[in-house]
């Protein structure tokens, strides 16, 4: 194991409670079943981290598992009872926007990029650094907890797939103190203008802040939609429910709420069958 000798001040300034397990099979498992149990020991940017993750959820229930001391991952208690009921979908955005920016504030000069895949991956350099997973706590619909899991110190030879990397691939050090609390300001700063905005991510700057990170938008695309088939087409916008909007042939706009996006180099003339 490799982590911080000194624990994790700057994250401990903000969270009211900072949690570091050796090892666990999902953080995000962990946290739900402690909230569930004693909501009160669990207040909002509560947070359980480790760097030995052994059997990690993500969307669609994908699991993955990396080599102890290589990534980090750590979940994080929203308390989202001052959001309307349909606002709370943006929660997992707004997670991965708090994230992007705290990796840009890791990367030196303007030789890398960082930004957000719709609907909450984050990309180094065009690759998947970070996957970010919300769940509701059940019996607590008002509690959310944000899981993500940043690839840190994993060497290139040890990345799962082709298209995911690392700050160790590009020879980069992460400050994981420092990137855990930049994403917990942020995360806390654009949720509460969120509230304070009535759930409107709109009037209270989220949406366009999500926009503007979102590398999605303005690219070719390819979705897998949840019933197999394939959407072709160029991100868009999103729209006020933080769904992509998808233009095809550049004309006809479809939104998608849920499915998996591959930035694609060349769009095909016309949609594969």
């Amino acid at each position: 194991m490799s982590m911080t000798e000194d624990g994790y001040p700057l994250a401990a300034a903000i969270s009211p409670r900072v949690q570091v397990v050796e090892s666990t099979d999902s953080t995000n498992a962990d946290v739900v079943r402690h909230v569930a149990e004693a909501p009160a020991e669990w207040p909002h940017l509560s947070l359980l981290l480790t760097e030995d993750q052994r059997a990690g959820r993500g969307r669609l229930d994908r699991t993955w598992v990396t080599p102890p001391g290589t990534a980090l991952a750590v979940s994080v208690v929203i308390d989202a009872s001052g959001l309307p009921t349909p606002s709370r979908g943006w929660i997992p955005l707004v997670a991965g926007a708090a994230m992007t920016r705290a990796i840009r504030s890791q990367l030196p000069g303007d030789v890398h990029t960082a930004a957000l895949k719709w609907p909450n991956d984050v990309l180094l350099d065009g690759a998947k650094v970070c996957g970010i997973l919300a769940e509701v706590v059940p019996g607590h619909p008002e509690i959310v907890v944000v899981g993500a899991g940043v690839n840190t110190r994993m060497p290139r030879p040890d990345l799962p797939v082709a298209t995911a990397t690392s700050f160790a691939a590009h020879g980069l050090t992460c400050d994981e103190d420092r990137l855990l609390a930049d994403y917990l300001r942020d995360l806390d700063e654009q949720l509460g203008a969120l509230v304070a905005a009535d759930g409107d991510a709109a009037a209270s700057g989220v949406l366009g802040g999500i926009e503007s990170l979102c590398a999605t938008l303005g690219s070719d695309v390819a979705v897998s939609l949840p019933d197999g088939q394939t959407l072709w087409g160029r991100g868009s916008r999103l729209d006020p429910d933080g769904r992509l909007v998808i233009v095809q042939d550049d004309e006809y706009e479809s939104v998608v709420s849920a499915g998996d996006v591959v930035h694609v180099r060349t769009r095909p003339t016309s949609a594969p069958d």
